[in-house]
C-alpha cells in the first residue's frame, strides 16, 4: 500500500511537471514570469507538496529559477548561455549520429521514416505542435539509439533547457519550411546509415539562426 501511495504521488508530480514544461515551451508562461503556487495548485487541482516538487525538477532542468523572496520564475537564457548550449548540443547529436548509424537496423530506418512522414504531414496542415512533438522524438531516437548513456543524459538534459527555443524557432513559417527540408537530407542520410554524413546535417540543422524571443533579438551562430 505504501508502495503503491509513493508510485501514485509521484505520477502526479510528473503529470504537474509535464504540464508546466509544456506551457514554458509553448510560450504560454514566458521567461520572467512568477508561477505562483497557489494560483497554479488550484487550477490544477493539486496539493503544494506535489506543485513545489515538480518545479524543482523544471529548477533541475534548468527551465525555472526558485528563489526565496520570488518564489518560482521562469528562466530568461541569456544569448550567449543559448549560443553555448545549441552547439553543445549539435555536438551531441552528431556523435551520436555515428553511434547510430552503425547499429541501425531495417526496422530502426522505418521507424524514423514513419516519424519523418507524420512530422511532414503535420508541416503540410500547419500543425506546429504536433510537428514539434515529431521533431524532438526523431533527434531524441538518434540519440537514444547511440546506446552511450553518457551522451543520452547530456542530451536530455540540454534539450530540456532548449525546448522553448527549438519550438519558437520555427515560428515564423520561411524558417519553418528551411528546417522540413533539412529534415529531408536527415532522413536521406539515416536511410543510406552514413554516420558522418547525418552528423553533419544535424550539426548543420541545430547550427542555424537561432532566435530569442524574448526581446526578439537574433542570436548568431553557436560556432560564430
Amino acid at each position: 500500500m505504501e508502495e503503491t501511495a509513493r508510485t501514485t504521488h509521484a505520477g502526479l508530480v510528473e503529470k504537474v511537471a509535464h504540464y508546466l514544461r509544456e506551457h514554458i515551451v509553448m510560450d504560454h508562461f514566458q521567461p520572467g514570469q512568477r508561477l505562483p503556487e497557489r494560483t497554479l495548485a488550484v487550477e490544477l487541482n493539486v496539493s503544494r507538496t506535489p506543485l513545489r516538487e515538480a518545479l524543482k525538477i523544471l529548477a533541475a532542468e534548468g527551465l525555472v529559477v526558485i528563489s526565496p523572496n520570488r518564489g518560482a520564475v521562469v528562466a530568461d537564457v541569456s544569448a550567449s548561455d543559448m549560443k553555448e548550449k545549441a552547439y553543445v548540443l549539435s555536438v551531441l547529436e552528431q556523435a551520436a549520429a555515428e553511434l547510430t548509424c552503425a547499429v541501425a537496423t531495417d526496422d530502426d530506418i522505418a521507424e524514423f521514416q514513419a516519424l519523418h512522414y507524420e512530422m511532414k504531414a503535420a508541416f503540410v496542415r500547419r500543425d506546429r505542435q504536433n510537428y514539434f512533438r515529431l521533431n524532438q522524438d526523431i533527434h531524441n531516437r538518434i540519440v537514444s539509439l547511440s546506446g552511450n548513456s553518457t551522451l543520452i543524459d547530456m542530451h536530455a538534459n540540454l534539450s530540456r533547457q532548449l525546448y522553448r527555443v527549438r519550438y519558437l524557432s520555427n515560428q515564423r513559417n520561411e524558417k519553418w519550411a528551411t528546417a522540413m527540408e533539412e529534415h529531408e537530407a536527415i532522413l536521406a542520410a539515416l536511410e543510406a546509415r552514413d554516420g558522418k554524413r547525418v552528423g553533419d546535417e544535424l550539426r548543420n540543422h541545430l547550427g542555424k539562426t537561432w532566435v530569442k524571443y524574448a526581446n526578439g533579438e537574433p542570436v548568431d551562430h553557436p560556432g560564430q
